[in-house]
């Protein structure tokens, strides 16, 4: 949601393995007709997947070379329709393998990923950049109004000759190949950074020894480390890991500052430690790559060729929406140092606030300004009512019904599934999620699938779609709590699975999450809104122990605090949008210095030295992935969830049936079938306006 090693594994886990002998013996190549023609995960081992990523490029290659040598003079049906057809055992053998390497990896998988991520780049660039291929695209696009296409079909023609000038097959043969070797490279280079990430992550822990250490942690949190310490082989122990779930409930409780601050900077500190695992230099040769590639298609900078096809356009508009939230976050930062400074000397200390110090105190300050507890407040979290509620609350907008489905196949015994049906139990579509912290997984959350939908063919594809989140599991016969934070994170996900369950498109390169990039985060932050409503947390906010609701009190001070500490969480995105935006506007990468770089942007932008990016650049797995050059969209769609959310605030109930119905039909189901703002005012009405994200955070 995504290298320090200059040369790819010469073998893969499938050489040191015997191979399957027969296609027939091989689950990803053969048929899937098990419950809900699911992955056969059981099956599946890291030897099968170097002869079926063989057969699949060899089956996609000969589909391309058909479709593109065609005599027949180009059709929508034997050109475009034919493409959205070709690849489909790619496909499948591609999505099962990049979703377990994300979600539950090792190192035979890892060494199959170094392997194959350039050569999937070459066959991606193969495909992009066939002259033939482009050609009948071209000539289709030049008729398109001639073809009495619907719309929805007209639009896939449209975005697929953008797909294809955007990656540069209008140049000339030179430019072509060259862009090829960039793309191969950045493959190589993308997997080393983030299995550099995963592997400082699992290289560090920190074990705590008795009370002492322990200071400070309520119970949830210290069940937690206890749980921790028995995945790291030490039970009767205590660990923080770099898990997000795990270091930053220790930054926010913990009273030792020594340990706080061990915690912390291990944590800001991954891709950056030296050796192998360093992904500084990595940074620098994608940066130098990624400019050459714009300059190629013909941009000045890469920051403006991915723009260009966004909803944002221009760096220049970006920035205006920065440039109206950075000062507001600042003044509100600042003001919160300093409160959290006075509440640190009333306490008897007498140092200046540290990064390290800022959610310990912060947390302090809450407790003290709202009398809100953040222990208390988890005390009536567990994952399996917040599920619930996030559930509940698609049933109660899209009438959608999530039936626990234990004959699914699952790769991992944490994960569970369900089938999703209609009221009317219609199927919908698989949903699996995947939610505990553990070695094998790289941390943070996000939604993919293992299938997607589509209705080629008169076929109604339903998808199979996984959501993954690293949370710290509470200790065995224990329900895991989670923060309020967790919570929302959990229905964001939601957010964003529902934008792939619902969709109803016939075109697979226009289904589901497959929008523009400033675009996506839409479904999922507008989703969160419903978890912080009375409506759903009355009903599914329940004690862990005595399943009494969250009382009146704590409602009320939740409501009070939500917009606490909005200018640290504000100013630690936005400087890190702000690092995406400016790295990737450099023309010229020669001499590029990352750390200096980094000091340089943030000195210029007045960060405050308590307050560190959500992401430092060694570690900025977005900006690696598909969020380069748009780490600012989680900030545009803020524009549009805070808007979109008051359409039903409007009315006066917030599951109000025919608002629900426009936003199905307009957004969550709808896929790419209109250009995205469009989308937004057949929902709304109208443009959303930025007056609502700054009252949603506080900073109007």
């Amino acid at each position: 949601m995504k290298t320090a090693k200059k040369t790819i594994a010469k073998k893969t886990a499938t050489k040191t393995k015997k191979a399957p002998k027969a296609a027939s013996a091989n689950p990803l190549l053969a048929p899937w007709r098990g419950p809900f023609k699911a992955p056969p995960f059981a099956s599946i081992k890291p030897a099968h997947f170097g002869p079926a990523f063989s057969q699949a490029l060899k089956a996609h290659k000969r589909e391309i070379a058909e479709i593109a040598t065609r005599d027949a003079k180009p059709s929508f049906a034997n050109t475009i329709v034919a493409l959205e057809k070709s690849g489909a055992l790619l496909i499948k053998v591609a999505n099962v393998f990049f979703n377990l390497s994300g979600a539950d990896t090792n190192d035979a998988l890892q060494a199959i990923e170094r392997d194959i991520a350039p050569k999937l780049a070459q066959h991606q660039s193969a495909v992009l950049l066939n002259r033939r291929l482009f050609q009948r695209i071209a000539d289709l696009y030049a008729r398109r109004d001639e073809l009495g296409l619907d719309a929805e079909a007209l639009r896939l023609l449209e975005r697929t000759y953008t797909g294809y000038v955007r990656a540069g097959a209008a140049l000339d043969a030179k430019a072509r190949k060259r862009i090829s070797e960039i793309n191969t490279e950045l493959a190589t280079l993308g997997t080393a950074f983030s299995q550099n990430v995963l592997a400082d992550e699992q290289a560090w822990h920190m074990m705590l020894d008795g009370d002492t250490d322990l200071d400070g942690l309520p119970a949830s949190v210290r069940d937690a480390a206890a749980q921790a310490a028995v995945q790291l082989g030490r039970p009767g122990s205590h660990a923080i890991t770099l898990a997000r779930s795990s270091v930053e409930p220790f930054l926010q409780f913990s009273a030792r500052r020594d340990l706080r601050e061990d915690a912390w900077k291990a944590w800001i500190k991954r891709g950056e430690n030296g050796g192998k695992t360093d992904n500084r230099k990595t940074v620098v040769r994608m940066m130098a790559l990624r400019s050459e590639l714009a300059r190629l298609i013909g941009y000045d900078t890469y920051a403006a060729y991915v723009l260009d096809d966004t909803m944002a356009k221009t760096p220049a508009e970006v920035r205006k929406l920065l440039d109206k939230v950075w000062p507001a976050a600042l003044r509100s930062a600042r003001a919160e140092r300093d409160a959290l400074e006075k509440r640190a000397r009333a306490e008897g200390e007498n140092f200046k606030i540290a990064a390290w110090d800022w959610r310990y105190y912060a947390e302090k300050e809450r407790k003290a300004r709202y009398e809100l507890d953040e222990a208390e407040v988890r005390s009536y979290l567990t994952l399996d009512n917040v599920l619930a509620a996030a559930f509940d609350t698609a049933g109660r907008l899209f009438g959608l019904v999530f039936e626990p489905a234990p004959n699914a196949p699952v790769y991992h015994p944490d994960v569970r599934a369900w089938e999703v049906r209609t009221k009317a139990g219609e199927h919908v579509g698989v949903f699996y999620g995947d939610y505990y912290a553990r070695p094998s997984k790289r941390s943070g959350a996000w939604m993919s699938s293992y299938r997607g939908q589509h209705k080629l063919g008169g076929n109604n594809v339903r998808p199979i779609v996984v959501n993954v989140m690293s949370v710290a599991q509470g200790a065995p016969g224990a329900p895991t709590l989670l923060s309020f934070d967790d919570a929302r994170t959990l229905f964001h996900e939601l957010g964003h699975g529902l934008h792939g369950l619902l969709s109803d498109v016939t075109y697979p390169s226009l289904a589901m999450t497959n929008v523009l990039h400033d675009f996506v985060e839409l479904p999922s932050q507008l989703y969160e809104h419903w978890l912080s409503r009375p409506e759903v947390l009355k009903k599914f906010a329940l004690h862990e122990k005595t399943g009494k609701p969250m009382p009146e009190r704590i409602l009320k001070q939740l409501e009070a605090a939500r917009t606490f500490n909005q200018g640290f969480q504000t100013v630690e995105y936005t400087a890190s949008t702000l690092l995406d935006l400016e790295l990737h506007s450099l023309a010229d990468t020669s001499g590029l210095d990352v750390d200096a770089f980094e000091s340089e942007v943030l000195a210029r932008i007045g960060m405050p030295a308590e307050i560190t990016p959500r992401h430092r650049i060694p570690h900025f797995q977005h900006i690696i992935g598909g969020y380069a050059a748009g780490y600012y969209s989680y900030l545009w769609s803020e524009v549009m969830d805070a808007d979109a959310f008051a359409a039903f605030e409007e009315t006066g109930n917030i599951f109000d049936r025919k608002t629900a119905n426009k936003l199905k039909t307009f957004i969550y189901a709808a896929g790419n079938r209109q250009d995205a703002l469009d989308a937004y005012v057949a929902f709304r009405g109208r443009p959303p306006e930025i007056e609502g994200l700054l009252k949603k955070r506080g900073l109007a």
